[in-house]
């Protein structure tokens, strides 16, 4: 993942490829080796996508297919992996409860379950996008002044620890290592 500036993005995508390669190698360097393009360049604008509904009778989005987030950490996979085991739980104790899987009611539970955490981390990711994809040098100064506090409370940094590692209560059982 690489992310850019719409700016900057229009101009590195006007490049051939060799001169993308070329800057490339001048960005990142060859600390993991030759680079070159495996086909061809593509560009995606970044920013937070949120689907209204996630589930409909017999169906349920999960992961990418129900949000998009800007690739801070690794936190939209984080999402999807909570949406699969959440859903997961959701089905599994309907149908020990003799109820039909598929049916709207139970998989407005799931919705219900994920909503309030999707959107959160989701808004999350954003904020932190912008606030990290900025060049005002006051907002450069807050940043580094915010970051230096966390690092120095190990109480407040082991909550952003947590709560990006998905190891919050309410979590599916599934992801604490736990039987469904």
């Amino acid at each position: 993942m690489w992310t850019e500036s719409s700016r900057d993005t229009e101009r590195l995508m006007a490049l051939d490829d060799f001169a993308f390669e070329l800057e490339l190698e001048r960005r990142f360097g060859h600390k993991l080796g030759e680079i070159s393009l495996d086909g061809p360049k593509k560009a995606f604008p970044l920013g937070l996508t949120l689907a209204r509904e996630t589930v409909k009778n017999r169906l349920a989005l999960v992961g990418d297919a129900a949000h998009g987030v800007h690739p801070i950490s690794g936190q939209g996979l984080n999402l999807g992996f909570k949406d699969a085991a959440a859903l997961a739980e959701t089905v599994v104790e309907a149908d020990r409860l003799g109820l039909d899987i598929g049916l709207l009611s139970v998989l407005e539970r799931y919705q219900m379950w994920r909503r309030f955490d999707t959107v959160r981390m989701g808004v999350t990711t954003d904020v932190l996008n912008r606030l990290f994809s900025n060049d005002n040098p006051l907002l450069r100064i807050m940043r580094d002044v915010g970051l230096g506090m966390v690092d120095r409370m190990p109480g407040l940094k082991n909550v952003f620890i947590a709560q990006a590692a998905g190891n919050r209560p309410g979590n599916p059982r599934l992801l604490r290592g736990e039987p469904i």
